[in-house]
C-alpha cells in the first residue's frame, strides 16, 4: 500500500508542475498580448497627437492666408512678411508685389515644430477682348477724308471710302455683297499687307493697291499688284464686344457705389473708380484723373483740352474702361495713359501694354453729333461705339477704333499695336480680384 500511494503522489506532483508551466505560458502570452495592445494604443495615440498637431498647424497656415486675403480685399494696412499668432501656433505670411496683375501669398504655419506651408495666387479678374484690326466698322462703314492714315488692317461691314492722299498701311476689307472700297492708297507695310477685298473696288487714278485686289462685281483701279475675282464676298463680322461684357463692366462700376455727377476742375488732381456716375462727367482743362476702377457714366463724358486721364499702376499690364450711356467728347491735346503713368509734356511713359478704352452705347450716327468725338492730338486710346458713329477730328491719334460707323477728318491717324489682339480689361486694383490657385507646397 505504501508503494502505491508513493506512485500516486509522484503522479500528482508531475501534473501540478505541468499545470503550473501551462499557467506561466498562458500568463506570458497574455502579457505579450497586453503589451502589444498597449504599444499599439500608445503608438496610435502618438499618431493621433501628431495628426492633430499637424492639422492645427495647417489651420494656422490657412488662417494666415485668409488674414492676408482679408487685408488685401478690404484695403487694410499690411506689410510683408508678418506673423499671425493663434493659440499655441503661429503663421509667417509673405505677400509679393503685383507681378503681371497677380500677387503670391505664402503662409508657413508652425505648431510644436510641425510645419505646413500653403501658397495662393491672387490675381485681378479680367475680361478678354480681341481687337484684330486697327479699325473695325459696322454697316455704316468708314469714311476717310484728305490725308487720313491708318497703320493697320481695316475690316468693315459697310463701305470704305477715301479722298485725296488717304492711306491704309495694311489690308482693307469691305464685307458683304454691297462691299465698296473707293478712292484710296492701300500700301504694304514692312513688305506685308497692301491687299483689298470688296465687291466693288473703284477710284480710277485715285485708287492704288500695292498688293492683290479681290473683287466680286467690278474693279476700276489705276494700279494693282494683282487682281482676282473669287466670286464670293467676305462674310460680315460681329462687333468684338458683346452686350454681356458691357453689362459686366457696368456691374463692376455699380459695386463701387453711385455718385450724382462728377466734375474735376482745371489743374486739379483726383482718383476715381470703381463707381457709377449718375449724370454727366466732366474734366476741365489741365485736370488730371487717375482711374482706380471701372467707371460707368449714365450721361455724357466731356474731356476738355490738355486733360490727362490714366490708369492706376495697380492695373499692371491690364487695361481699363469707361462705359458711357451718352456722348463722349475729347477736346484737343487730351492725353490717355495706361498703368505706365504720365511722363509730362503731353506724353506717357513707355508702354506696358495697358490701355484706356472709352465706350459709348449711344446710337447717334450723325457726323455733326456723333456718339464719340475725339479732336486734335488726342493720344493713345481705344474708342468703341457699339451702336453709333465715331468721329476722329483733325490730327486725332489713337491705338484702335471700333464703331457702327467711323468718320476720319483730315490728318486723323490710327496706329494699331499687335498686343491689341489679346487685350485684357480689369475692373481695377481696387476690386475684381480672385484666387487663381490655392495649394499646399510643404
Amino acid at each position: 500500500m505504501k508503494i502505491k500511494n508513493s506512485k500516486l503522489k509522484i503522479k500528482n506532483s508531475q501534473e501540478g508542475f505541468a499545470a503550473f508551466y501551462v499557467a506561466i505560458i498562458v500568463l506570458i502570452i497574455m502579457a505579450g498580448i497586453a503589451l502589444t495592445l498597449l504599444f499599439l494604443v500608445v503608438n496610435q495615440q502618438k499618431i493621433l497627437s501628431n495628426s492633430l498637431t499637424s492639422y492645427k498647424s495647417f489651420s494656422v497656415t490657412e488662417s494666415g492666408i485668409e488674414d492676408a486675403l482679408l487685408r488685401l480685399s478690404k484695403d487694410k494696412k499690411w506689410f510683408s512678411p508678418y506673423n499671425l499668432t493663434l493659440g499655441t501656433g503661429a503663421s509667417n505670411v509673405e505677400i509679393s508685389d503685383i507681378i503681371g496683375g497677380a500677387r503670391t501669398i505664402t503662409s508657413t504655419g508652425n505648431v510644436n515644430n510641425r510645419i505646413r506651408k500653403v501658397r495662393v495666387v491672387y490675381k485681378i479678374s479680367t475680361e478678354d477682348v480681341s481687337f484684330y484690326y486697327g479699325i473695325q466698322v459696322g454697316a455704316l462703314g468708314l469714311q476717310m477724308t484728305g490725308n487720313a492714315v491708318v497703320y493697320g488692317n481695316i475690316f468693315s461691314n459697310g463701305p470704305i471710302t477715301g479722298a485725296s492722299n488717304t492711306k491704309i498701311y495694311g489690308d482693307a476689307i469691305s464685307a458683304g455683297p454691297a462691299g465698296l472700297i473707293n478712292t484710296m492708297r492701300i500700301k504694304k507695310s514692312s513688305g506685308k499687307g497692301g491687299n483689298a477685298w470688296a465687291a466693288t473696288i473703284t477710284g480710277g487714278d485715285k485708287c492704288v493697291i500695292d498688293g492683290d485686289a479681290h473683287y466680286t462685281t467690278s474693279i476700276d483701279c489705276d494700279t494693282v499688284g494683282g487682281s482676282t475675282s473669287p466670286g464670293t464676298p467676305v462674310t460680315p463680322q460681329d462687333m468684338p464686344i458683346t452686350q454681356e461684357k458691357i453689362t459686366s463692366w457696368q456691374n463692376d462700376a455699380v459695386a463701387g457705389g453711385t455718385i450724382a455727377g462728377y466734375s474735376l476742375g482745371g489743374n486739379n488732381t483726383d482718383s476715381l473708380g470703381p463707381v457709377k456716375v449718375d449724370g454727366d462727367m466732366t474734366l476741365d482743362s489741365n485736370a488730371k484723373l487717375t482711374i482706380t476702377g471701372t467707371i460707368w457714366v449714365t450721361g455724357n463724358l466731356s474731356l476738355n483740352s490738355n486733360a490727362v486721364i490714366l490708369l492706376d499702376p495697380g492695373y499692371s499690364s491690364f487695361s481699363g474702361v469707361i462705359v458711357v450711356n451718352g456722348h463722349i467728347s475729347a477736346s484737343s491735346n487730351v492725353v490717355f495713359c495706361g498703368s505706365e503713368g504720365y511722363k509730362g509734356g503731353g506724353k506717357c511713359n513707355s508702354s506696358v501694354g495697358s490701355y484706356i478704352m472709352l465706350l459709348s452705347i449711344d446710337g447717334s450716327d450723325n457726323p455733326s453729333n456723333p456718339a464719340i468725338y475725339a479732336t486734335s492730338n488726342t493720344k493713345t486710346a481705344i474708342l468703341y461705339a457699339s451702336n453709333g458713329l465715331i468721329k476722329l477730328g483733325s490730327n486725332a491719334k489713337l491705338k484702335e477704333a471700333t464703331g457702327f460707323g467711323i468718320y476720319m477728318d483730315s490728318n486723323a491717324e490710327v496706329t494699331y499695336e499687335t498686343g491689341l489682339a489679346d487685350i485684357r480689361f480689369s475692373s481695377g486694383p481696387g476690386g475684381g480680384w480672385k484666387v487663381a490657385s490655392w495649394k499646399e507646397i510643404e
